[in-house]
């Protein structure tokens, strides 16, 4: 294996550690929900997203409908269609490769593979990040949930402001010019409007239907 190849294999391995550390806290969060230790993992399984994971256990955990943190998790889920797209001329695959290459589609297997110079190394910096990430993440489900049985009561534990706090480290870098930070606040006070008179998890969907429209109209010409 040349140099530039265990590059890749060792980012690879660090981004999948870290995150299989964040899916520990998903799986003692899932469980905590409501949801049993093979509705979690299954979840991990099949969904592959962290983003929406969390939001679906975090709305069916306050109350909310299974419906609306499913819609929820769609909606945060739509952006890897686009990466999707961008990726598709790179990974160059059909059948049944390009399902499971369709179902590997996220943030840090897109970063991973659009950082590279060939398409070769690109295909190879996807596949790395997303087999190893795929790995850790579902072992960290499995212990997080399996964890919880542990613990008589595992809310002690804080787990459950893991997700709004993991949302707001990815959010503070963006918010520093004014329009993010308009935008950030506007629909922080439509969140809190519509919160007394919709099921949880609504306010959310509203908010995105909101940021959706204001960016189709802020882009036309």
């Amino acid at each position: 294996m040349d140099s530039a190849r265990k590059g890749v294999v060792r980012d690879a391995l660090g981004i999948a550690i870290a995150s299989g550390a964040y899916a520990i806290s998903f799986g003692a969060i899932s469980t905590t929900a409501g949801l049993s230790v093979l509705q979690t993992c299954a979840l991990s399984v099949l969904m592959f997203t962290g983003a929406s994971q969390f939001a679906l256990v975090g709305i069916v955990g306050a109350g909310g409908s299974v419906w609306a943190g499913a819609a929820t998790a769609a909606l945060l889920g739509s952006r890897n269609a686009l990466y999707g797209l961008r990726l598709s001329s790179i990974l160059d695959r059909s059948g049944l490769k390009r399902l499971l290459a369709a179902h590997f589609v996220i943030d840090e297997t897109t970063a991973m593979a659009i950082a590279r110079e060939s398409p070769a190394e690109s295909r190879f910096a996807f596949w790395a990040t997303g087999v190893a990430l795929f790995a850790f993440w579902n072992l960290g489900t499995l212990i997080g949930a399996l964890a919880t049985h542990l613990v008589p009561d595992p809310k002690v534990l804080g787990l459950d402001a893991a997700p709004p706090a993991a949302f707001l480290a990815l959010l503070a870098p963006r918010l520093r010019a004014r329009e993010p930070m308009a935008i950030a606040l506007a629909a922080a006070v439509v969140a809190l409007v519509c919160l007394p008179f919709v099921p949880a998890g609504i306010p959310l969907l509203i908010v995105a239907v909101l940021v959706a429209i204001y960016g189709v109209v802020r882009t036309r010409p």
